[in-house]
């Protein structure tokens, strides 16, 4: 099998190669042809089994571009794991208020056009919570993601801009977010992570921390509920939940297009992330062109 890998844009300039190389290498020890791609230059992808948004770092810097390259996909009718449908629909953190009025317990959410220090008192009003974290709609590894409270100034970064308003999350410090990974729909793995000291976001950009743990119960659940709403099948997905401040387990973001899938937690990963990758490829060189 012929696989695509895409990655960041040349001039991106942050490293990926540790992640590109962990999941390119489980594909190759299982028998794939893996060739990384640029998705801002991805020109030739018609002779692939299978293209994989796997490091389309940087996406949500040049959405519009991005938007683009999907409806190409599609209207080309090119094999793509996860669907461009998919992908579209994760791409923007819309999606939760959505799985919030279908009944999928999420961190409550609240959308707002222009953000500014009016519409921050509003929410912690609305949310019944002085400690908030706004994010904006489109964007990954918390970039522009601040904590604030309701009578706090607005940051220059996001003022004026489309933001999504969050309670803060206390248990995001204890607990932490439970990062549940899946393959062809089958739970793989779970991660715990943990911000460092005195922060509150995650990612290991910002000095968050992980390892293997056992999925807390009912968040399998939880997950097979939120991806039965996304538009289309995940080959990978990982659904990122913690416990909310009402006690119960909420999902704090789905993770379809280029998540951490955290291979190395799991000896059985590697391959069971080959064989869920391979399986589709497999499928997509079967299925006329006219039905994909």
């Amino acid at each position: 099998m012929r696989l695509a890998m895409l990655t960041p844009a040349p001039d991106y300039g942050v490293p990926h190669d540790w992640a590109f190389d962990v999941q390119a290498d489980a594909l190759r020890d299982a028998g794939a042809d893996v060739t990384a791609v640029p998705w801002t230059n991805a020109e030739n992808l018609d002779s692939f089994d299978l293209i994989l948004p796997l490091v389309t770092w940087g996406y949500h810097l040049k959405h519009e571009q991005w938007l683009a390259f999907l409806d190409r996909l599609e209207t080309e009718r090119l094999p793509v794991a996860n669907p461009p449908a998919m992908l579209r629909w994760n791409s923007d953190k819309a999606y939760l208020a959505e799985l919030g009025r279908k009944g999928v317990p999420v961190v409550p959410t609240l959308e707002v056009d222009h953000l500014n220090e009016a519409a921050l008192a509003a929410a912690a009003g609305v949310l019944g919570a002085d400690e908030l974290v706004v994010k904006p709609p489109v964007s990954a590894s918390a970039w522009g993601t601040f904590r604030l409270h309701g009578q706090d100034s607005v940051p220059m970064e996001v003022h004026g801009r489309r933001m999504l308003i969050q309670p803060y999350v206390e248990s995001v410090t204890t607990s932490g977010e439970y990062s549940l990974i899946l393959f062809g729909g089958e739970l793989s793995h779970t991660v715990a992570k943990l911000p460092k000291n005195g922060d509150f976001r995650v990612q290991p950009e910002w000095g968050g921390t992980n390892g293997a743990v056992e999925a807390p119960a009912g968040a399998l659940e939880i997950a097979n509920a939120a991806l039965a709403e996304a538009p289309g099948k995940a080959t990978y997905a990982r659904v990122d939940l913690l416990v909310g401040n009402d006690g119960d387990l909420q999902i704090i973001e789905l993770e379809l297009i280029e998540p951490a899938l955290f291979l190395h937690c799991a000896p059985h990963a590697k391959p069971r992330f080959a064989e869920a990758v391979l399986s589709t490829a497999k499928r997509a060189s079967e299925q006329p062109l006219a039905d994909r």
